[in-house]
């Protein structure tokens, strides 16, 4: 490819991100539109067409971007959460990194690239791609120590940058636990893997052994009920409110009454009907389902009186037997993945093997279309394929567009199959947390990226080919080192395909702006779609930006040419990705900010791998003091990350004992509010999580933010209030 193809490649993302960027500041204007573009506030605050008409809604305007670059941390975290600050925390750290890389690599490395060999240079327009590559540089030159220099002030860098986010992080955890209201999980541990006893239930069995071993903490216990057992008392409920809808009832709010399915207190309605001033008898699920006993899981949440207790329980080994009495800190009650509870323990084992065997299987499969793409930016093989083509090939324009541009939209439309496949496995895996299950999508879709779009795009050839590169490993840096400057432009294309033009995509919000369009305008509902709100696409998000620093790390001396598109993308990511968080995606759970130890073991492999290639490029190049002097920075890299896994990853993986024992005297100081321990009982109840579609009534369809499911990706009604009115009517009616 020559610098022709590339500018056409660009100027088609430029076009098509200048059409939807100006759309986007259009279609946010029209009061229509509110709930696909300020879902947060729509969801919890509804909006009326209050907006008066007036040509400034159809004129494109550049306020929202103000807007998203003046927001403050405070007001993100607000928004989003822990977890959006450290998304956005991600885009400033790979901005600030690409900044120092790409001034410089491209004040000092293409030069010294560009230069490297005696020849006659072209026009701009017509030199090929190659000659703005380390490939141009003459074996044996001195001039090979500006790339040496470059990669050092680069990897530095990193490490200065690395080590001010990860304790900048690490603190924003620590003060998320310790400045929150008392939460729940702090007090709950989930235990999985209860042996079976034919004297007595499963429930029994948990009371017996925690009051025997934890007799001075162990407060009361919930246990986890079969799925099909609470969707059967859901539609008994939902049936029994059906008949009863024509009787006239009044709704108080009043104080704590029990939750019926799981014994503990919640905030309910009051029932006024015929007279009856009170209802205070309580009902309990087994009075409802006498043989509820045999759908009992072998899983339950045990509540305990204080936070130290809850964490030395759910660290220590409880059994002789490690698969059973398998203990560990609850989830939050909204992240609870309620259908992966009951699933045996002795089965996780196993379904991690297979989903990691499916993982592996994808992988493989997806390297065959991955060559094909390659083989696309060929015009030889292009012409091979498709002997069709070979006259239009000769047109200079069509020729840069099928073998420039095309090959990154087919590729990147290939991988919009990924993240709901790895999605699924990681359901099928049994992640009991919804936080938990997208940490794990997202690590399997970040190996996926790694390998098939960058291992694979730069072994180019056939498949067979491929596959022979790696019957000597030793063989790979050096491979590498042969490849990558040849494989430069089709990734710099990338950039801008997968890029650019995501970040517009991400904008318009295409799906959510089509639903709208039809509920609204189409089918002529007269009710707001309330189904469309979204919580942030971790597991797609992340793997796209480290890639982009992969490639932006390992290329930054070979082709640096790369360095200025990745700039403007993390640039354009930083006021997209912050608009979005304020105003579109919705926060259903906290994770504190779990996915930065990924990011940072990434960028660790991404600088490892960038610095051994740098080895076999000199080695190739005849400049074996400049190798001699890049193993040094391996050494030190390697020595950083293990500083800083025993210095800060330890905290996102265990709660400290010093931090959760203050907390626990700072609240008996205080006094905590009587009753807590009943409460905790309600928070993990499961029937308010599963039910989805019974509602009393109409006027309190609004009465809270609706909660998003993201199976489905729909916002559903989880208020475990309406279900118990259900539940209330059926003790009346009997």
């Amino acid at each position: 490819m020559d610098i022709s193809g590339l500018l056409t490649s660009a100027g088609i993302n430029i076009s098509i991100c200048a059409v939807l960027f100006s759309l986007y500041s259009v279609l946010r204007k029209q009061p229509s539109n509110a709930s696909v573009y300020f879902t947060r506030r729509f969801i919890s605050e509804p909006v009326g067409p209050d907006d008066p008409f007036g040509l400034y809604r159809f004129v494109p305007s550049a306020g929202w971007l103000m807007r998203a670059w003046k927001a403050t941390d405070e007001e993100l975290l607000e928004a989003g959460g822990v977890d959006a600050v450290v998304f956005m925390r991600i885009v400033v750290f790979s901005l600030r990194i690409f900044i120092i890389a790409t001034v410089v690599c491209i004040s000092l490395v293409l030069p010294v690239n560009y230069y490297g060999r005696d020849m006659e240079h072209k026009s701009l327009r017509v030199e090929p791609y190659d000659v703005f590559t380390i490939g141009n540089v003459q074996e044996g030159s001195r001039m090979l120590w500006a790339h040496c220099f470059a990669l050092y002030v680069i990897s530095f860098s990193a490490f200065v940058l690395l080590y001010l986010e990860y304790k900048s992080i690490t603190k924003m955890r620590l003060a998320h636990i310790t400045g929150s209201h008392p939460n729940p999980s702090h007090f709950t541990i989930l235990v999985r893997g209860i042996p079976w006893s034919q004297d007595h239930s499963y429930s029994k069995s948990v009371e017996n052994f925690f009051s025997t071993y934890y007799p001075d903490t162990y407060v009361a216990h919930q246990m986890v009920y079969r799925p099909s057992t609470v969707h059967k008392l859901k539609k008994d409920a939902k049936k029994m409110y059906r008949m009863l809808r024509p009787v006239e009832t009044e709704y108080v709010v009043r104080g704590d009454k029990p939750c019926y399915l799981c014994g503990g207190t919640a905030h309910t309605f009051k029932v006024i009907r015929n007279g009856v001033d009170d209802f205070t008898s309580q009902t309990t699920i087994d009075e409802l389902h006498p043989t509820q006993i045999e759908k009992e899981c072998p899983a339950a949440f045990v509540f305990f009186k204080n936070r130290y207790a809850a964490v030395v329980a759910a660290q220590v080994l409880q059994s002789s037997n490690p698969m059973l009495w398998v203990t560990q800190l609850a989830p939050e009650p909204h992240d609870v993945y309620w259908s992966n509870l009951s699933i045996p323990y002795k089965q996780v084992w196993v379904r991690k093997i297979s989903s990691l065997l499916c993982a592996l299987a994808f992988v493989f499969v997806f390297c065959f279309p991955v060559a094909f793409v390659q083989g696309l930016t060929r015009p030889d093989v292009l012409t091979q394929w498709f002997p069709k083509l070979k006259g239009l090939l000769k047109n200079q324009f069509v020729n840069r567009v099928v073998t420039g541009y095309l090959p990154s939209v087919v590729l990147i439309s290939l991988m919009y199959t990924v993240p709901p496949i790895m999605m699924l496995l990681s359901k099928i895996e049994g992640n009991v947390s919804r936080s938990e299950r997208k940490r794990s999508a997202c690590i399997k879709v970040l190996n996926f990226t790694i390998w098939n779009v960058f291992f694979v795009n730069v072994f180019s050839g056939s498949f067979i080919e491929q596959v022979s590169v790696f019957s000597k490993l030793q063989e790979l840096p050096f491979q590498l080192a042969r490849q990558m400057p040849d494989q430069a432009a089709f990734f710099t294309t990338y950039v801008l395909s997968s890029g650019w033009a995501s970040l517009a995509c991400e904008l318009i919000q295409l799906y959510n702006l089509v639903y709208n369009f039809i509920v609204k305008f189409i089918v002529r509902s007269t009710k707001e779609p309330t189904n469309i709100a979204l919580t942030f696409p971790h597991h797609t998000e992340i793997p796209r930006m480290l890639l982009f620093g992969l490639l932006g790390f390992t290329f930054a001396i070979l082709a640096p040419l790369i360095l200025p598109f990745l700039l403007v993308y993390f640039f354009l990511a930083f006021l997209v990705y912050r608009n979005q968080l304020l105003h579109v995606y919705v926060t259903k759970y906290e994770s504190a900010g779990l996915f930065w130890p990924v990011v940072h073991n990434t960028t660790i492999f991404s600088l490892v791998l960038t610095q051994v290639i740098a080895v076999a490029v000199f080695a190739l190049k005849l400049a074996p003091v400049a190798s001699g002097a890049t193993i040094p920075l391996i050494v030190f890299t390697l020595l950083f990350n293990e500083y800083c896994r025993k210095r800060f990853s330890q905290v996102f993986r265990r709660s400290p004992a010093q931090v959760l024992i203050e907390m626990d005297r700072r609240d008996e100081q205080m006094g905590r509010e009587e009753g807590f321990y009943n409460q905790l009982r309600s928070e993990y109840c499961q029937l308010a999580y599963i039910t989805k579609d019974l509602t009393i009534s109409e006027d309190f369809s609004r009465a809270g933010p609706n909660r998003q499911c993201e199976d489905d990706r729909s916002c559903q009604d989880e208020d475990e209030n309406s279900l118990r009115q259900g539940i209330q009517h059926i003790k009346l009616q009997k």
